[in-house]
């Protein structure tokens, strides 16, 4: 970004809006508008670090120093539809997608990817991705911490869910429900009796899960929240072991306020103590088929 232009940046009808820089006062070029539109570029780049990419680093320094070039790339996300989290060099230009965004993935369009034939296994889907961010996340202050690492497993994930699948299925039956809930009950009342009578592995000839499992469907949970930069696979333990990155951590701040992740986290199936979460006992144990191995170390 120059310091003076005496002619105007836009056009010689009308003249570019003054903006003050870190050099002082200036006006915004066709150049500053380019290289806003390149950091928002690179925000798009989920798996893209900061400390990899010099042109990145530097686009993020000029955000960080320069209000006027900070307003002007914060515009450009706006305009393409883009919700701007954080940037920072932890996270990088962190973006996400509005529902009328052009960017924005929709069920639909994760169902087709994920090969979720029917709306039971999109259920789910939703409800693996839920749990997945609980586990990852299960205290408001893991949340609010920049250096917290959550780490899951996929059969944490799912031994972490059949256990929710029991205290709702406790709770309904203290309640006298013994038939799905109507319309407008809380998602999880529901959704617990659709998980709870799906098998957790399958079964193959070659002992393979089934892509239809609860566990291949939480597989393909991670696998997808992988692909978008949001959790890094640390070794194939327990189904599949990985870490949460920076932009996970504040796409799940953006959704903290969900209702049903709300609900799924206050059941009390987690507990947290020396900043590493892992599964409560039931009250009888014998009761419970954990998966072996589970300790722990969209847009409609």
């Amino acid at each position: 970004m120059t310091d003076q232009h005496p002619e105007p940046a836009f056009g010689d009808d009308a003249p570019a809006p003054a903006a003050t820089g870190t050099g002082g006062e200036g006006r915004i070029t066709p150049a500053d508008a380019a290289d806003a539109a390149r950091l928002v570029a690179f925000g798009l780049q989920p798996k893209l670090l900061p400390a990899r990419d010099a042109e990145y680093a530097e686009l993020l320094r000029r955000h960080r120093e320069d209000p006027a070039f900070a307003r002007l790339a914060d515009a450009v996300a706006a305009g393409l539809g883009l919700i701007v989290l954080e940037v920072s060099p932890r996270a990088g230009m962190a973006v996400t997608a509005a529902e009328d965004s052009v960017f924005a993935v929709r069920m639909g369009d994760y169902a087709r990817r994920a090969a979720a034939p029917d709306s039971a296994d999109r259920f789910l889907h939703g409800l693996a991705h839920l749990a997945v961010a609980a586990l990852a996340f299960p205290r408001p202050e893991d949340l609010a911490d920049d250096g917290y690492i959550g780490r899951i497993t996929v059969n944490g994930v799912d031994a972490f869910v059949r256990q929710a699948c029991r205290r709702l299925e406790e709770r309904a039956e203290e309640t006298g429900e013994n038939t799905d809930p109507e319309t407008g009950a809380p998602g999880l009342e529901a959704a617990w009796r659709i998980y709870a009578r799906r098998s957790s592995t399958g079964a193959t000839k070659d002992a393979r899960r089934l892509a239809g499992s609860t566990t291949g469907i939480v597989a393909k949970a991670v696998a997808f929240l992988t692909e978008s930069g949001f959790l890094q696979r640390t070794g194939d333990d327990a189904g599949g072991a990985y870490r949460t990155t920076a932009r996970y951590q504040l796409q799940v701040r953006d959704m903290a306020g969900s209702a049903a992740l709300t609900e799924l986290i206050e059941l009390g199936v987690v507990a947290v103590t020396d900043g590493g979460a892992t599964l409560l006992p039931p009250p009888d144990a014998d009761d419970l088929e954990l998966v072996a191995d589970a300790g722990l170390p969209f847009h409609s």
